[in-house]
């Protein structure tokens, strides 16, 4: 498959690679301190710092290249730091790869960026603790003017596409119940749940929260706000997306709007129950339309607008005046902008 650079963090994979693709290039799979992440990676992927030299030399017994270092804080980490401790023990990592002569030239700093407008540390806070870090374990120039050889990547994927997927549903179901206190407490059914887009919920550990967008040009001014629950389409009682949070009284047929829905939403979804997954529409203003054609990959992205089963271009501010007219009441949709 052409496939030559790989991960390891264990020994057995070591006889494996040698068994079986001896001419990999393999990059040692670290550790780090995750304790502040959302996601933790660590009981699953790396290997120990104490384990690093033992991997190492086991690597150059056996005859197989190593070539860098990588690791994953986690996603959603919310202390910065984790980043310049990692940084800090990658360095570790390459000095003992070249005392045992390995080339060492490549750095993944891994991924889990933040991609919403609510993250707990900004995206730029990040990056400013990332570029310090690597200024000082693996400077652009060494003490004699050289450019460095190592190559420094990332898996940036959540914070490219998170904000760039709107999920519009359609209120399906609606039922009041009270509760134990004699609350009223609105229940919504919704054609999209955690078998589906909202599966965020349960593997990503996200917290979501609707936009409520009425129909046929009415507003939401004078309308009642009360407890309420958002529930998905199937037959499990597990399919909740919010529980016991305020909104304005809504009617079967209006929308229930969530931004930001791009990350491990689609591509993690399922059938389930024969409720099927949301359709793609392409929405652009014309600015960012401006935009997308001086990319070099235009062309690219062009066909695949093309094929896409609807492509709307308009400016923001008509979007809750316009798009809503532009789909049926039983539609379920990613609105991808």
């Amino acid at each position: 498959m052409g496939v030559d650079c790989m991960t390891f963090d264990n020994e057995l994979e070591l006889y494996k690679v040698r068994q079986l693709h001896h001419n990999a290039k393999m990059v040692l799979r670290i550790k780090v301190d995750d304790s502040h992440s959302v996601c933790r990676f660590s009981a699953k992927f790396g290997a120990d710092l104490e384990q690093v030299p033992h991997l190492l030399q086991l690597a150059k017994k056996l005859g197989i290249e190593i070539v860098g270092c990588s690791f994953h804080v986690g996603s959603g980490c919310e202390d910065a730091n984790s980043y310049q401790q990692a940084i800090s023990n990658a360095k570790y990592v390459f000095d003992i790869g070249e005392k045992l002569g390995f080339n060492m030239t490549l750095l993944d700093i891994g991924g889990g960026f933040p991609g919403t407008s609510n993250a707990v540390i900004p995206f730029d806070d990040i990056v400013k603790v990332i570029n310090e870090s690597l200024d000082i374990y693996f400077p652009e120039f060494d003490s004699n003017g050289m450019k460095s050889k190592v190559k420094i990547i990332a898996e940036p994927g959540r914070y490219y596409v998170a904000s760039a997927f709107t999920l519009v549903t359609n209120i399906i179901a609606k039922r009041s119940v009270r509760n134990n206190e004699g609350n009223l407490n609105n229940m919504y059914y919704i054609n999209d749940g955690v078998y589906g887009s909202f599966n965020c919920i349960i593997f990503d550990h996200v917290q979501v929260y609707p936009n409520p967008f009425p129909t046929n040009n009415e507003t939401l001014e004078g309308r009642e706000y009360c407890l309420s629950t958002i529930w998905g389409p199937t037959c499990d009682s597990m399919d909740c997306i919010n529980r016991d949070i305020i909104l304005p009284v809504m009617h079967v047929g209006e929308w229930l709007v969530f931004r930001e829905m791009g990350a491990y939403t689609l591509a993690a979804g399922t059938n389930f129950n024969g409720f099927k997954m949301p359709s793609l529409k392409y929405y652009v203003t014309g600015y960012t339309l401006s935009m997308l054609k001086t990319l070099r990959n235009w062309s690219k992205i062009y066909r695949i607008i093309e094929e896409s089963d609807e492509f709307i271009e308009e400016d923001d501010s008509l979007f809750e005046t316009f798009y809503f007219d532009k789909i049926n009441q039983t539609d379920n949709l990613i609105q991808v902008h």
